[in-house]
Formats: structure tokens, C-alpha cells, sequence
């Protein structure tokens, strides 16, 4: 067995960390293991032990495990090997040096490095594991023989022969037990959350997604107070202007809850240290590659930039036409296959006449077209790899644009079916009713209730085998008895419609919007939906919380500082709430709940010039970064310059005292 983390160890090892890291290979039998079938995992271990980790072998039921920690030193060795960037007191992002590490932040926790960065270091570290000799070398498991090649990494080897079955994160279960006493078991505070511990623990992409969640939540008090206002008081002859007042109010909230959202979003970066955008890094990776392949060398004539510059032109458009090509077949789809479906869940809505089987036909529907769309979100998936996306985040954003557009349609289609079919405004607020609260319920149901049921099904599984192996005790009854071997069990986090681009956050941020979009768009026919929506937003976050932390496997850290593409949906959603609320105010309802046209079309359509103008006008009257945001940054400037000068001042008279 490899080296532990005993007491005495642990202490012994300046700053390391706990098992973070777990390699899964297949269990052996006891005589197999013997044997010389043992070698190649023996092989795995000395090489991990060589490369500094430290390392624990645990057989459980369902496999073997490979648990693996590291002391400071070997993650800052890895990290200066990998020339990670990191940020300086000064303001600037330099190359990571292990023996100036005075000179780098540290994270809100006060270690050195952040989770991603120390998963980064670990990848690096245990696929970094190659064959330095002049020659293969023959590994052997469970009879067979394979050979691992010259400068061939050995962990890629294993996991292709099928030796290593998966690489994971492992939970700290002292920090995940703090995190569940004072987050996701804390309902004291509803909105509350500890935003850096989250951050510590999983990274800056889960952290800026409940940063963002809880405040949507908070804010959304204040729509919900002013709606439940609109249906208790009764403001007698001014009851008329109730309505468009509401409308006017929740496009401003909208507005201003964006752009304090981009503030907020900064004031986290800045608290973390992070200096650059996810976007940033990737547009001045993608331009420095393309400037080094376009300027390999530097006697190129002007005929072959030419050539080169109608090259990148022609793949720029053939992209656009890929990209059109692919959204022309979603809107197919939509109008071929999701809209009869539609017209026919509204037919036979129309014709059901007691509440309880409307409920029942909605759950039906619902269910039945989540599985439709996540069908059109994997055809999503294959139709961007044939787009020429300018890397990952931007293969993503437009995965995130096609899916959204199958959900838009499933989830509002049938209520504007029946806005425009009855015009009337009781028959809406039942069927917003219906859909927020069956949907709400499904949602949460199957969001939790599906990883459970995953990993008690694997569970049965193992302990089953187990119980029919010839090697175990008749009678003895078999169970679990490591952490690691049930967090191997346990679901992995990742979307509905494949794990190819996006983590489970997919989902959780195409959950958000769809509400974000009926409670806007259908805001002046049923202002209490605000009410709901805060109440299942509140329970949301420690669902969300629970299910990270309990239900699922650590996710994989995930480099990203914004929440990307989603804004952009937030913001078209606050534009089709202009258009769709001032539809409904033109169709002015009597008593009985009958829609009827009013002569005030003329002020209708002003207002909704004025809210458009509300909207792209208020957006810059909040600025985006804090001032003390700002003040910092051009206070790093100023020392980066003073740095950088001294520098170049001592080199200037270095070089003339040699030239004297």
C-alpha cells in the first residue's frame, strides 16, 4: 500500500491537502492480486508516489480506488511547470513562480491556490506520468498483456486498455459538513449564502451561478410585494392604471437587476482574484494562434497574405452559413414536430372539464415534452460540432441559443395559444397557474429524486455482485463502508442533453430563464406569479445546495467568470416582455374576465416605445464595476508601470555600463 495521511504524516507535510483526487481501477481477487496481474496498478502507484502525490489504496465493493493528496510544494512545482498565471500584488497576472510566492494572491480562504487551479495541478500532474525510457514497457492486469509506449503517458494508457475505469474529485467531508450546516441546512436566512466558501470548495462557474440566484431571488421581493398589492387593495377609480403602473415597474426592475447583477458579477471577480474574463483569455488565445499560424514566418510575400486573408474570409462566412444552416433545422423542427404536439395538449385542454384531469393532462404534457426537447438539445450537441466555433465558449453560447429556442417554444407556445384563441384572461391565469406550479413540482421531483434512485440502483448492483462472489463470507452481510466508494457510486453532475460541452448547470441556468420569461412576459395578467416565483426560488437554493453536496459527485471545476450566454437570453426576455404585456393591456378585460379592444392603442404603443427606451437607457445609467472595482485597477496599473519602469531603467544601465 502507498504512503497514507496519518497523523504524524499529515503533520510532517507542510500545507497539504486532504484526498482530493480518486482513480478507479477494477477489484481483483485476493489471488489475482497476488499475482504478477498486480503489476500494473503496483506500476501506477510507485509512479504517482515518484511524482510527489501522496497515495492511499482502498479496496470497497463495487472497485479498487486510488485516493491521491499533495503537499504544497508539489502542486506550486506543478503549477510553475504548467507556467500558470496567476495574480500579483501589483495587479498583474504573471507566471507562477514556486520560490515567489510571496508575490501571489491568495484566494479568500487563505490558501494559495484555488480549487480549479489545484485539480488543474492534479491533472497535470498524474497524466503528466510518461515513459522516459529509450524503450516500451511491458504492463500486465488480470492476464493481460499490453505495452506502455515511449513518451506515451501511462494514465491515457490505462484508461484506453480499460485498467482505470474513471479520474473524479473527491469531497472534503469536513468542508462539506460545514457547508451543509451553514448553507444548505440553513433556512434562518432564505437568500443568505457563505458566496466564498462555495467558491472555494466548487470553484468560480457554481459560485457565480448561486451568487446570481440568490440575488434574483431577493430582488424578486420587490415584484412580488407590489403584485400581491394589486390583487388585496382595491384603488377604486384609479384601479385602471394599476395595471400599466405594474408593467412600467417590472420592466425598470428588470433592468436595473441586470445591470446590478454585471456589478455584483465584478465585485465577485475582483474578491477572488480574478483579473480576466473566461472570454477574454480565450479571444487573446484565439488571435495570438491565429496570428502565429498566419505568421509563421517573416518573409511572407504580399500575395500570400492576400491569399490567406480571403482564406479566413471565406471560412468566417461558410461559418455564419453553417450556423444558419443549423438553427433553419431547429425551426423545422419546431414548427413540424413541437407545434402539432401543441395544438393538440390545447385541443384536448379545451375539452377536459374538471381542474384535477387538466393537472393530470398538463403533467402528462410536461413530461412528455421535456423528453422531446432533450432529444432536440442532443441533435443541438452533434450540429455545433460542425460549426466553425471559435473554441469551447463559443460552441457553448451557441448550444445554449439553440436549446433555449426548443424550450421557448414547448414553454410558452400553449399560452400564447390560448391568449389569442379565448382572450380570456381567468382561462390564462389558470393555465399559468397549472404550468408554474405542475412544472415547479416536476422539476424539483425529478431533479432530486433521479440522482437518488441512480445511486441506490448502483448500489444494489455491487453489493449484489458482492454478495455472489465466491470469495465472500456466506451470511456476512455486505455494505459500503468508504466514503470514495460511494461518492463513485453516486450520479456525476452534468446536463440533461449530454456532458459534451456543459456541466449540470445547463439546466439548472435553462430552469431559471423559462421562469424568468413567464413571469415577465405574462406579468400584467397575473402579477401574483411573482409571489410563486420567489417562494420556489427560496427553496431552490438549498435544493440546488443539497444536491451538490449530498446527491452528487464533486463536479469538476469549471473555468468561467460570467454567467456567458444566459445574459444575453435575460435581456432578450425583458424585450419580449415589453412586447408581450403591451399585447395584453391593449386587450383590456372587464369584470367578468372578457377581453375586449380599447381606443387607447395609440398610448399603448407609446409605452412600449418608452419601456424599450427605459430599458437600453437605464442600462447605462448604473455602471457596471463598483468604483472601489475601478480604483483598484487603475491602482494596479499605476504600480505595474512604476514596476515595469525601475526594470527597464536598471537594464538601460546595466547595458551602458557595459558599453562603457
Amino acid at each position: 500500500m502507498g504512503a497514507g495521511l496519518g497523523e504524524g504524516e499529515g503533520a510532517a507535510v507542510e500545507e497539504a491537502t486532504g484526498y482530493e483526487v480518486g482513480i478507479v481501477v477494477p477489484k481483483l481477487s485476493r489471488a489475482a492480486a497476488a499475482g504478477p496481474a498486480e503489476d500494473c496498478v503496483a506500476r501506477l502507484v510507485r509512479e504517482l508516489e515518484g511524482a510527489g502525490l501522496l497515495v492511499e489504496r482502498v479496496r470497497g465493493v463495487p472497485a479498487e480506488f486510488i485516493k491521491l493528496a499533495a503537499p504544497m510544494g508539489t502542486l506550486g512545482r506543478a503549477a510553475a511547470e504548467m507556467q500558470m498565471k496567476k495574480l500579483t500584488y501589483i495587479g498583474m497576472e504573471l507566471q507562477f513562480e514556486w520560490d515567489q510566492v510571496a508575490a501571489f494572491v491568495r484566494q479568500p480562504d487563505g490558501s494559495l491556490f484555488s480549487w480549479r487551479e489545484r485539480y488543474c495541478c492534479f491533472s497535470y500532474l498524474i497524466y503528466g506520468i510518461v515513459n522516459k525510457t529509450n524503450s516500451e514497457i511491458t504492463l500486465k492486469f488480470d492476464g493481460k498483456e499490453f505495452h506502455w509506449k515511449k513518451n506515451e503517458s501511462l494514465l491515457t494508457r490505462l484508461e484506453s486498455e480499460g485498467v482505470v475505469k474513471l479520474v473524479f474529485p473527491l469531497h472534503d467531508e469536513i468542508k462539506r459538513k460545514q457547508l451543509l450546516r451553514n448553507w444548505a441546512l440553513n433556512w434562518l436566512d432564505f437568500t443568505w449564502q457563505p458566496i466564498d466558501e462555495i467558491y472555494s470548495y466548487f470553484g468560480t462557474k457554481i459560485a457565480t451561478y448561486f451568487a446570481f440566484l440568490g440575488m434574483y431571488t431577493r430582488w424578486l421581493f420587490f415584484p412580488a410585494v407590489f403584485g400581491l398589492a394589486t390583487q388585496l387593495i382595491d384603488f377604486g377609480s384609479l384601479q385602471w392604471l394599476v395595471l400599466p403602473a405594474f408593467f412600467i415597474f417590472v420592466i425598470s426592475w428588470a433592468v436595473f437587476f441586470l445591470q446590478f447583477w454585471k456589478r455584483k458579477n465584478s465585485a465577485l471577480l475582483a474578491r477572488w482574484g480574478i483579473n480576466c474574463s473566461l472570454s477574454e483569455y480565450k479571444n487573446m488565445g484565439n488571435e495570438l494562434g491565429s496570428l502565429g499560424d498566419s505568421l509563421t514566418t517573416e518573409e511572407k510575400k504580399f500575395g500570400d497574405v492576400s491569399a490567406e486573408k480571403r482564406n479566413l474570409q471565406r471560412n468566417e462566412w461558410f461559418g455564419v452559413l453553417l450556423r444558419i444552416r443549423n438553427n433553419a433545422i431547429i425551426v423545422l423542427a419546431i414548427i413540424c414536430l413541437q407545434l402539432p404536439f401543441e395544438l393538440a395538449y390545447a385541443h384536448l385542454y379545451e375539452i377536459t372539464e374538471t381542474e384535477v384531469m387538466r393537472y393530470l393532462l398538463t403533467a402528462i404534457y410536461l413530461v412528455a415534452i421535456q423528453y422531446y426537447t432533450r432529444i432536440g438539445g442532443k441533435v443541438s450537441v452533434n450540429l455545433i460540432k460542425y460549426e466553425n466555433n471559435q473554441g469551447e465558449e463559443s460552441s457553448s453560447a451557441s448550444l445554449v441559443y439553440k436549446v433555449f429556442g426548443l424550450y421557448f417554444m414547448q414553454s410558452y407556445i400553449g399560452l400564447f395559444y390560448h391568449a389569442s384563441l379565448y382572450r380570456d384572461i381567468l382561462a390564462l391565469r389558470k393555465v399559468l397557474i397549472q404550468r408554474l406550479i405542475v412544472s415547479q413540482v416536476l422539476e424539483n421531483l425529478i431533479e432530486n429524486s433521479i440522482p437518488y434512485l441512480k445511486y441506490s440502483y448502483k448500489k444494489y448492483i455491487a453489493v449484489h455482485k458482492k454478495k455472489h462472489e465466491k470469495e465472500s463470507p456466506s451470511g456476512k452481510s455486505v455494505r459500503l463502508s468508504t466514503r470514495v466508494e460511494k461518492e463513485y457510486l453516486k450520479p456525476s453532475y452534468t446536463a440533461s442533453i449530454g456532458a459534451e460541452l456543459e456541466d449540470g448547470l445547463f439546466d439548472d441556468f435553462l430552469e431559471l430563464t423559462l421562469q424568468f420569461g413567464m413571469i415577465m412576459m405574462f406579468a400584467c395578467a397575473f402579477p401574483l406569479i411573482f409571489c410563486f416565483a420567489a417562494l420556489n426560488n427560496a427553496t431552490e437554493i438549498r435544493a440546488d445546495a443539497l444536491k451538490l453536496l449530498v446527491m452528487l459527485r464533486r463536479p469538476v471545476p469549471r473555468a468561467a467568470a460570467t454567467i456567458g450566454a444566459w445574459l444575453n437570453i435575460f435581456q432578450f426576455l425583458v424585450v419580449m416582455a415589453i412586447c408581450t404585456n403591451c399585447l395584453l393591456l391593449v386587450c383590456l378585460y372587464d369584470a367578468e374576465g372578457n377581453w375586449r379592444i380599447e381606443p387607447g392603442l395609440a398610448a399603448i404603443l407609446i409605452m412600449e416605445h418608452a419601456l424599450l427606451l427605459i430599458k437600453f437607457g437605464f442600462s447605462h445609467f448604473v455602471p457596471e464595476e463598483p468604483a472601489w472595482v475601478k480604483a483598484n485597477r487603475v491602482r494596479y496599473v499605476a504600480q505595474a508601470q512604476n514596476v515595469c519602469s525601475k526594470q527597464l531603467l536598471k537594464s538601460i544601465s546595466k547595458l551602458d555600463a557595459k558599453l562603457d
